[in-house]
């Protein structure tokens, strides 16, 4: 995964192949495919709201530091991060190096 943690998403990059796919996923504990293998998930759990808004705040840097941004599901001790590729209709190496950058974050206690 360190080699995620210091990529940079690249606009062009292609779709993953089913084996590059699992090899990914393999390192991004955590974070799971949708059954379509179009998109990968990830809920993290948080004692409070400021907990949650603190780590939100985070994969807003994560999303504009990379111009590669996720869907997010906001609750009171939760967050629920996804990511695909809208503009190639799937997983891209793309997403992976945001999941493991969010996962990576100070505030991301991901239960």
């Amino acid at each position: 995964m360190n080699d995620l943690l210091l990529a940079r998403c690249d606009p062009k990059a292609p779709l993953l192949d089913a084996d590059t796919r699992a090899r990914v996923l393999a390192a991004l504990p955590g974070w799971q495919p949708d059954p379509e293998g179009q998109l990968i998930a990830r809920r993290f759990g948080f004692a409070n709201f400021y907990q949650v808004m603190a780590f939100v705040d985070g994969v807003a840097e994560v999303a504009h530091a990379q111009d590669h941004h996720p869907e997010m599901h906001v609750s009171y001790d939760a967050c629920t991060v996804s990511y695909t590729t809208h503009a190639r209709g799937g997983l891209t190496l793309n997403d992976a190096i945001c999941a493991a950058q969010v996962s990576a974050l100070p505030e991301a206690t991901g239960t």
